[in-house]
């Protein structure tokens, strides 16, 4: 048995979402004036609109895109963008976690489309050279059930009659995204710059734009997915106007987390943070005999939601209700001494670890996180009989 660490991280929040605030965050900060307004007073829109132009700026999204707000975070921004587009051309769906399975049921079973699956067990990637641009293509940047990221964008063709769909929503401020090679990209405020739940963001680029105004589903589209008005794309949402009623204390929420993002340096700054982040942890498990990384290779390792496995004899000896009672007393020796919070893996993925390293968390605190993971394991396998 090992001794119990004497530091604890100062901020033990991991989880994959919502993930940590900013570092220095309080909510007695944020502004108030604007609450209890209604949604469609012009300071208020003029907010939403600036959250926007704050978001384009971090990100660098070109001029060229359009920014919309989306109800449902990311899973909402995903759903707007399958329902009101696909179907205009055949689809593919690249499915290698949990919600890219989700995006090729919805695709089949909700849509009444037939897509192409291009699929991979967990761990692992599609081959992406399969993918075909004649069709419209709905992939994830970054698996955050599985802890898997395509590499680059190579595979996505320039001259692509589809649209590229990327659900991005472990990846925006902590990855570079090639916006000339993607067409709709969405994600949320909960993920990468901490925000708080419920919103979710879509870029939209000319040719996904042009979709919206052309093409008219043969089906009824809910009014929280539904980015049209009677003559196409609705252009008002590319100006601060919302679809329904958004929380304002969320938006300035968001703003903040914004602000933060621009004054440390913007999206250059939020990608070396993650990328210290896992390279701290990734030093970890190099040096620990009992995990390692879901993904075998190299550079297709999430370095956001960074998944992790058991690689001891004695957990790959239990069954799989074993296992999954193993990382819940995992959990619970963690969080019962206030040191890791929600290391837990998606409840769809393999048993074993996941812990956010996005640009919100501070690397002191992922180092001083690996001697509790290691206290937690060694108590949790003295515990088996």
């Amino acid at each position: 048995m090992i001794a119990k660490p004497d530091v604890k991280p100062a901020r033990p929040w991991f989880s994959a979402g919502p993930t940590a605030k900013r570092p220095g965050y309080s909510l007695a900060g944020l502004p108030q004036d604007l609450l209890g307004r209604g949604i469609r007073a012009p300071e208020v829109v003029e907010r939403f609109a600036h959250g926007l132009r704050l978001t384009r700026a971090v990100l660098e999204v070109p001029e060229s895109h359009v920014l919309v707000y989306t109800p449902g975070s990311d899973t909402g921004a995903v759903e707007a963008a399958l329902w009101g587009m696909l179907g205009a051309r055949p689809v593919q769906v690249v499915a290698f976690e949990n919600f890219g399975l989700t995006w090729l049921a919805d695709v089949k079973d909700h849509l009444g489309l037939e897509p192409e699956a291009l699929t991979a067990p967990w761990g692992e990637l599609p081959d992406l050279s399969q993918a075909d641009w004649s069709k419209d293509v709905v992939f994830p940047w970054n698996g955050t059930t599985s802890g898997v990221r395509v590499p680059d964008a190579d595979w996505i063709a320039d001259d692509r009659e589809g649209l590229a769909v990327c659900d991005a929503t472990s990846a925006a401020f902590a990855m570079p995204l090639p916006w000339d090679k993607l067409d709709v990209v969405t994600f949320s405020f909960q993920k990468a710059l901490g925000g708080e739940a419920g919103i979710g963001v879509m870029a939209l680029s000319p040719r996904a734009v042009a979709r919206l105004d052309t093409y008219r589903p043969d089906r009824a589209i809910p009014k929280l997915l539904r980015l049209t008005d009677g003559k196409g794309f609705d252009r008002a949402l590319g100006q601060g106007v919302v679809i329904n009623t958004f929380s304002i204390l969320t938006i300035e929420d968001w703003i903040d987390a914004l602000e933060w993002a621009q004054g440390i340096g913007g999206s250059s700054e939020l990608i070396r943070r993650t990328d210290a982040n896992y390279a701290a942890l990734a030093e970890w498990v190099a040096r620990t005999g009992w995990i390692d990384f879901l993904p075998e290779r190299p550079e297709i390792r999430s370095t956001t939601s960074v998944c992790l496995k058991f690689t001891d004899p004695r957990i790959a000896a239990l069954d799989g209700a074993g296992q999954k009672a193993f990382v819940v007393r995992f959990k619970a020796l963690l969080e019962g001494e206030a040191a890791v919070f929600d290391m837990e893996p998606h409840r769809n993925a393999p048993p074993g670890l996941r812990l956010w390293c996005g640009c919100t968390v501070e690397v002191a605190d992922v180092i001083d996180a690996t001697p509790w993971l290691e206290w937690a394991f060694e108590t949790a396998v003295g515990e088996l009989s």
